[in-house]
C-alpha cells in the first residue's frame, strides 16, 4: 500500500525530487566534507540514544571515519584511471622526470598528485613532499582544494597575498631536527624566482617532488634564471601545450629541465580525449567579421608601413622594435573590431529565441596584449570598458538574463562559478582571467570574441568549454574571425603575399577548431570564399599543423 501511494499515513516523494535535493544539498561537496558532516550527525545522534549497542556502532563508524580522514588516498573510490597509473610508471621509468602533455580537461592535476600519492605509499617513513608551481593566485586556491581532496595536509600557500614566511621557516626547522616530514608547498611562479623564497627553497629535501603546472611558464625569462639552482631531482611538467609557440629556445629549456621531449613521458591529446569521452563533442561555427571604414583605413595605413619592413625572400618581417610596435597596433585594430559586438548580440539573440534562455553561456571578450608575469592577470581600463560594453549589450537582449563578469577584480570567484553551474547566473563574461586552470564544466554555449593568435591560449579556451558534466552532452562554440580582405582596394603582389601569410596564421586557429568538430563541413563551406581569395586551403593548413 505504501509504495502504491495508497497509505493515508505516508506520502510518496518522486525519486526525481529526492535526487534534486541530494544534488542541491550535497552534490558540490567532496568526500571529506560529507564525512565531516556525517561525524557531526553521529555526534548529535549519540547524545540522543541510550541503547548501548547502537552507541557502540556509532563509535565504531566514527573511528572508521577518523582513520579514513587521516591518511592520504585517491579522492575517488574507483581509484586512479588506467592512463593516470600509466603516466606514473612512465615518469618513474624516465628517472622520475618528465612532461605530461595532456589536453585541458583530461585531469593533469589529478594525474600529478597521484604520482605524489604513489610515492607516499611506497616511502619507508610514509611521508609526502611536494612543491607545486602555478601561474596565478586563483590556481593556488584551486590546487589547495585538489591537494586536500587527496587528504594531503601541511599545505603552505606562497604568493604575494599570503603570509607564508613564518610557517615555512617552522617547517624547515622541523625538517632539520625532526627528520621525515610531510608537506605541500603551492607557490606562484612570480614568488618562486624571488630571493625570499629561493633562500628557503634550497633547504628542502632533495626527494621533494617539483610539479610545474602550466609548465611552459618554467621557460619564462625570470624563472629560467633560477632553474640552474634547482636541486630537486623529481620533476613533473604539466601542460596542454608544452611547446612554446614562436619560442624554440624556451621550448628546449623546458624540455631540458624536465629531461623529456616529444612524445613526452605521457601525452593525452584532445582528439583522444574527445574520442574516449573524457571531453565532450562540439559544434564549431566561425563568423567572418568585417572592419568598419575607419578601422579598415587604419589597418591599411599600418599595413603600408609594415610592407616596407617585410623580408619577402625569407617570407617574414624584419626583426625590430618598430615592427613589433606596428604589428601590435594592427592586431589591436582586428582584436577590438567594433562589429564583433553586433555579431555577438545577433548570435545570442538567435540562441535566446530558439532556447528561451541563455543559461550556461560563456563569452570571451576581447582583451589586451599584456605580457607581464604577475600572479594575477589584471585588466586595464580599456578592457574593463569593453567587458562592460559587452555585458550591457547582452543584457539588452532580455531583462531576465542574468550576467556576471569574471575579472581580476571579481570577488567571490568560487561562488560565481557555482552559481553559473547551477544556472542561477546565465551568462559569464570574461577575458584572460579564465585562461589557465579554472574549471567550467557546465559551459555549453561559448562565443570567442578574442582574435588571439596564440595557439596555447585558444587551445586552453576550447578545453574550458569541452569539460564534461552529467547534464551536458554537447558544446557549441562560435568564433569571431576578423580577416580583412581588400576587395575594392588595389593591392600589389608583395602586399598580397604579406596579407596572405597573416590570414593563414588566423586560419590556423580555425583549422584547429574545425577539424575536431562534428560539423567541420560547415566551416569549409563558410570560409570557401575567403580561402579562394587568398589561395589558401584549410585541409593543407591543418595537415601542416599536425606535422609541426
Amino acid at each position: 500500500m505504501i509504495f502504491r501511494g495508497e497509505a493515508e499515513f505516508a506520502e510518496l516523494i518522486p525519486v526525481g525530487e529526492v535526487e534534486s535535493v541530494i544534488r542541491s544539498e550535497f552534490g558540490e561537496k567532496d568526500l571529506n566534507e560529507l564525512l565531516i558532516q556525517e561525524q557531526e550527525l553521529l555526534r548529535k545522534k549519540k547524545t540522543q540514544i541510550k541503547n548501548y549497542h547502537i552507541v557502540e556502532v556509532i563509535q565504531k563508524i566514527n573511528s572508521q571515519i577518523e582513520t579514513y580522514l587521516s591518511k592520504p588516498r585517491f579522492p575517488y573510490s574507483s581509484g586512479a584511471r588506467e592512463y593516470q597509473t600509466e603516466a606514473y610508471f612512465n615518469w618513474v621509468n624516465n628517472d622520475y622526470q618528465g612532461i605530461f602533455g595532456m589536453a585541458t580537461g583530461t585531469g593533469k592535476t589529478i594525474t600529478s598528485l597521484n604520482c605524489v600519492l604513489e610515492e607516499f605509499l611506497i616511502s619507508p617513513d610514509k611521508s609526502f613532499r611536494a612543491v607545486i608551481l602555478v601561474p596565478t593566485i586563483t590556481l593556488v586556491e584551486q590546487w589547495e582544494k585538489e591537494a586536500k581532496s587527496f587528504n594531503f595536509n601541511n599545505i603552505i600557500k606562497i604568493s604575494s597575498k599570503s603570509e607564508w614566511e613564518r610557517e615555512l621557516s617552522g617547517l624547515l626547522t622541523f625538517i632539520r631536527f625532526g627528520g621525515g616530514y610531510s608537506f605541500v608547498l603551492i607557490c606562484t611562479y612570480a614568488s618562486f624566482y624571488r630571493p625570499k623564497f629561493q633562500s628557503s627553497f634550497k633547504k628542502l629535501p632533495i626527494d621533494t617532488i617539483l610539479i610545474a603546472d602550466e609548465g611552459h611558464n618554467i621557460a619564462s625569462p625570470k624563472v629560467l634564471e633560477v632553474l640552474p639552482q634547482v636541486h630537486l631531482t623529481k620533476r613533473i611538467g604539466l601542460s596542454a601545450t608544452p611547446k612554446r609557440i614562436y619560442d624554440p629556445f624556451g621550448t628546449k629549456a623546458m624540455e631540458d629541465f624536465f629531461n623529456d621531449s616529444e612524445p613526452y613521458a605521457y601525452s593525452f591529446s584532445m582528439e583522444r580525449a574527445i574520442d574516449e569521452g573524457v571531453l565532450c563533442q562540439y559544434k564549431y561555427f566561425p563568423h567572418l567579421v568585417s572592419l568598419t571604414p575607419q578601422e579598415k583605413a587604419e589597418y591599411v595605413r599600418l599595413s603600408k608601413r609594415l610592407i616596407t619592413l617585410f623580408d619577402f625572400k625569407k617570407g617574414e618581417f624584419k626583426k625590430s622594435d618598430l615592427v613589433e610596435k606596428l604589428l601590435l597596433a594592427r592586431k589591436r585594430v582586428v582584436h577590438k573590431a567594433k562589429n564583433k559586438l553586433e555579431t555577438t548580440h545577433d548570435i545570442l539573440q538567435e540562441h535566446y529565441q530558439e532556447k528561451g534562455d541563455l543559461k550556461f553561456t560563456f563569452v570571451y571578450v576581447p582583451e589586451g596584449f599584456s605580457t607581464t608575469e604577475d600572479e594575477e592577470l589584471v585588466e586595464d581600463e580599456e578592457e574593463l570598458r569593453l567587458i562592460n560594453q559587452y555585458s550591457l549589450t547582452i543584457g539588452n537582449i532580455n531583462p531576465k538574463i542574468i550576467i556576471s563578469q569574471f575579472t581580476s577584480n571579481t570577488k567571490d570567484k568560487d561562488e560565481i562559478l557555482k552559481q553559473f553551474q547551477r544556472g542561477n547566473i546565465h551568462v559569464l563574461a570574461s577575458m584572460k582571467c579564465l585562461d589557465e586552470g579554472v574549471d567550467l564544466p557546465r559551459a555549453e554555449f561559448a562565443i570567442f570574441c578574442s582574435s588571439t593568435g596564440n595557439p596555447r591560449q585558444f587551445i586552453q579556451r576550447r578545453g574550458r568549454v569541452l569539460r564534461k558534466h552529467p547534464d551536458k552532452h554537447l558544446a557549441v562554440i562560435h568564433d569571431l574571425v576578423v580577416v580583412p580582405d581588400f576587395e575594392g582596394t588595389e593591392m600589389d603582389g608583395d602586399t598580397f603575399k604579406m596579407e596572405r601569410k597573416l590570414v593563414q596564421k588566423e586560419l590556423e586557429r580555425v583549422a584547429h577548431f574545425a577539424f575536431m568538430s562534428i560539423n567541420r563541413s560547415y566551416t569549409l563551406e563558410a570560409l570557401e570564399d575567403i580561402c579562394q581569395h587568398y589561395d589558401l586551403n584549410l585541409h593543407t593548413i591543418h595537415q601542416n599543423l599536425l606535422s609541426t
